[in-house]
Order: C-alpha cells, then structure tokens, then sequence
C-alpha cells in the first residue's frame, strides 16, 4: 500500500472516535498526549482495502507530525547533513529499527503460541457455559478475579499486530533520508560506512516483514483472518469483518489434512535468526560511521 493510497481519506473512513478511546488519545508512534484530538489522525496499516469502511482493527492512532512522517518518508530532494545531523539520522534509524527487532520478534512469539491459546481458550468457554453461574462469582457474590483477568489471545495478537506493523512503517522517515544523502555532502571515507549502513537496515527491514507475513500464516492455517482474527468459512475469500483477503495457508496443510506449523516455526526461527544477524551487522557500521565522524 502507498502512501498515496493511505492518505486518500475521503475514499475511506473509519471510526475514529473508536480508535482514538482504544488508545488512550496517544500517539503510538511517538507517545505524544492528544489533549487537543484535532492533532490525532488515524493511521492504516497492513494491506487492508482503504476503500468505505475501514475496521479499526487496521488503524493507530498518531500524532499529526508522525503521520506526515508516515505518509512522506521519502525527502523531495538530496540532502547534505553536517556531522552532527547524519550521526543523530544514524543514531535514531538504528534505534528504530532495534525498537522494531523487539517488537517483530514478540509478535512472532504472539503468533507461535496462537494454536494452543485459542484451544485454551475455546475449552475454557465451554467449561465456563456449562458452570457459569458457578464460575462467574466468587463466594463472596463478587466477580471471580482470575476470570476477569483472564488474558485474550485474540485481542492481544490483533493490538500486537497494530503495533509491530506502525513500528516497521515508522523506520523509512529515517532510513530515505539516510539514503537521499547527496554523493559528495560527506568525506570520502564515510560513504563506506554509510553504504553498508543503509544496506543492513534496508535488508532488515525486508526481512522483518518476512516474519510478520510467515507469523500471520499461523492463524490462516487455522482458518481465521490474520488481521483480526475473526474465524473464516471455507468458501470465505474475504474476512467479512474487516474485508483482508484471506491468507493461502494451503502449503502448510498436509496430506492428513493437519497443519504442519512445526515446519512454519522453523521457518520463521530461521528468518529471525537471519535477522539477528543483520542486526549485527547494522549496528557494526553505526558504530564504525559514528567513529569516523567523531574524528572530524
């Protein structure tokens, strides 16, 4: 999705009242407090249709600076930073990006335990419909705690999808710039470093999105939408909630009919191991062009 298909409100809406309350009138991008919510846009993520009605499960709430930040992360022109100015771009893109590490590899852990959280779960309801007068109230005639606390599979893997997808969107602002660096705008034995550093974080970038994708196939293998995760019918092209098209899980389903999800998590563990060396690698040339600029 483009940026241009992102900012064409008036061809899609949402309930922005809804989201905005959702997440507490902050910006997720940066934290800002929305006390004025003139100053709060919502901001779509993932490969959700931006056409009528979009489900807040696909929008975020940020601030008016981080969306323009979102929507135009490439610069107009080159650009020729002082010392000062590339070392806090390079400071603040590697920082984004750990920043985004973290949340990729959470998410990818979110999704992994999906298949049995939601047995849990769905066995936990039919337990609880069955004795529910009983399970509902503690013997003091208040709710029971454990129950009220009970945490969400669904709701947690849909708020940590939101916020992995904002977080990989937020590192372009950072990275095009880096990339729009005028040849000749710094001394010859920093484009070296410079190029390497560009080229680690555009791999990364890559291959985080690659273990997003792969840890969204988890709950397609289980016939639920992998954005909301509302469960799907088997001639259901189209999530009915929230309109995703539905993920092709078929080649991870086995002759038996069984999902082979040990093959998936292989797949994504190695992609997160591939990332975890870019990381290195990332951080190595910051480190190296932060050296040659503090020698100026």
């Amino acid at each position: 999705m483009t940026s241009r298909e992102r900012d064409r409100e008036p061809e899609w809406r949402g309930d922005r009242a809804a989201v905005l309350e959702r997440d507490d009138r902050t910006c997720r991008r940066c934290g800002a407090d929305g006390d004025d919510p003139s100053t709060l846009r919502c901001y779509p993520v993932g490969d959700v249709p931006l056409e009528g009605a979009v489900h807040e499960s696909a929008l975020v709430t940020v601030c008016s600076s981080c969306f323009t930040a979102l929507q135009n992360p490439v610069p107009a022109e080159p650009i020729r930073p002082n010392g000062e100015e590339l070392f806090d771009l390079a400071r603040e893109t590697t920082q984004r990006q750990g920043v985004t590490v973290s949340a990729v590899a959470s998410f990818a852990s979110l999704a992994t335990s999906l298949p049995g959280e939601l047995a849990a779960a769905g066995a936990a309801a039919d337990g609880g419909a069955a004795t529910d007068d009983e399970s509902a109230v503690d013997p003091d005639g208040g709710e029971d705690d454990d129950s009220a606390s009970a945490s969400d599979p669904a709701s947690e893997y849909v708020t940590a999808r939101r916020e992995v997808l904002l977080a990989i969107d937020s590192v372009p602002s950072r990275l095009e710039r880096l990339s729009a660096i005028e040849q000749g705008a710094i001394r010859d034995d920093l484009v070296g470093p410079l190029e390497e550093l560009v080229d680690a974080a555009t791999r990364l970038q890559t291959e985080l999105g690659e273990i997003v994708a792969r840890s969204e196939t988890v709950p397609a293998s289980l016939d639920r939408c992998h954005g909301c995760l509302e469960p799907l019918g088997d001639e259901v092209d189209r999530c009915p909630i929230c309109d995703l098209e539905r993920r092709d899980a078929a080649a991870r389903v086995g002759d038996d009919g069984t999902v082979a999800f040990e093959d998936l998590y292989t797949a994504i563990n190695e992609t997160l191991q591939d990332a975890a060396g870019t990381t290195e690698e990332l951080t190595e040339s910051a480190a190296t062009l932060a050296d040659g600029l503090r020698g100026e």
